[in-house]
């Protein structure tokens, strides 16, 4: 890293749908005060939520299909096609439903699947709500990206006498490494510069028990918030930020406090 980095991006990540799986990209261009490209753009509704695409307005996670409840939905690997506006769902390498999510056909097909996966977890039918331009399903009103550091996992990781956790547990969209662990926590309230784009650090991240289930098998193996409560006093597992100034990152790109 160069002298004033205090850290590098290891890799970007983003979740189309609310509580489905996460997917790997190369690279992201950040846009002043928007969210994370690609980012919770969707999300299955679990019974009535009263989501108005014409009036958006958050709401809370439990209105949707989420990992806090439905530990089932980390076993569907799903990805979704920006041009085409396809979302693919699959298990176990079998593609089980697809559909473009603008288009009512296309949308009753994703939702067929879920009313039949999910079986007793739905509150009423499933719905695929898509977020009109400038909202997304996000846990938190002021969460436009978050951060997570490798080291703070890998020290988890050693409070549970693990060899290692997966760090797509904490489902964040980017992760850092170089940093010692918890020290993504001091840069609260600061501005950093990361590839072409500059960020605002807002808060922390309060975790829930979506950070119980396990990434890969979609089974609850930890009781992570107990963990963290028990040994650190705290819950807290990664930051989040703003962006205030535009630009690409890319993986590799380092961090440096302005």
């Amino acid at each position: 890293m160069s002298e004033n980095a205090i850290a590098r991006l290891a890799a970007l990540y983003r979740y189309p749908v609310k509580g489905l799986s996460p997917e790997a990209i190369s690279e992201a261009h950040l846009t002043e005060g928007g969210h994370f490209p690609g980012d919770r753009m969707m999300a299955i509704e679990n019974g009535p939520s009263g989501f108005d695409p014409a009036t958006p307005e958050h709401l809370p996670k439990q209105k949707f299909l989420m990992l806090m409840r439905n530990e089932k939905l980390a076993r569907i690997e799903t990805r979704f096609d920006d041009a085409t506006r396809r979302l693919t769902l699959k298990q176990g390498g079998a593609v089980v439903a697809s559909g473009v999510v603008d288009d009512v056909v296309g949308r009753a097909a994703i939702e067929r699947f879920f009313e039949s996966y999910m079986g007793d977890d739905m509150r009423g039918p499933a719905r695929l709500l898509v977020a009109p331009q400038g909202h997304r399903f996000m846990d938190s009103r002021s969460g436009f990206l978050s951060i997570i550091n490798k080291a703070s996992v890998e020290a988890i990781a050693q409070l549970a006498n693990r060899a290692s956790i997966d760090p797509l547990r904490f489902r964040g969209n980017l992760l850092v490494e170089g940093l010692a662990p918890w020290a993504e926590f001091d840069l609260v309230g600061q501005r950093v510069r990361m590839g072409e784009a500059e960020l605002e650090i807002t808060k922390r991240i309060d975790r829930c028990a979506a950070t119980d289930v396990d990434p890969r098998a979609g089974l609850r193996d930890l009781r992570m918030v107990a963990l963290l409560e028990q040994n650190l006093g705290h819950h807290d597992c990664g930051i989040y930020a703003r962006v205030i100034r535009s630009g690409t990152i890319r993986p590799s790109d380092q961090l440096s406090v302005l």
